[in-house]
């Protein structure tokens, strides 16, 4: 998905895991977690397997620490 200038604003200031993308950790609104997703040029949010979700459910984005 692409996200909007808010979330693009966020990704700016987290570094990269690698040339051009990051891997994040996606915290939902009704709690869950969905974790390593990788975020390419800080604006497009590749979804990962089953766990489908919209830029409206993200509640917060933080750099995945392995």
């Amino acid at each position: 998905m692409r996200l909007s200038n808010r979330w693009v604003a966020k990704m700016k200031v987290l570094p990269e895991s690698g040339m051009g993308y990051q891997v994040v950790d996606v915290h939902l609104k009704d709690g869950r977690v969905v974790r390593e997703v990788i975020v390419i040029n800080c604006e497009v949010m590749v979804e990962q397997g089953n766990q489908s979700f919209s830029e409206g459910d993200i509640q917060d984005v933080e750099l995945h620490k392995s």
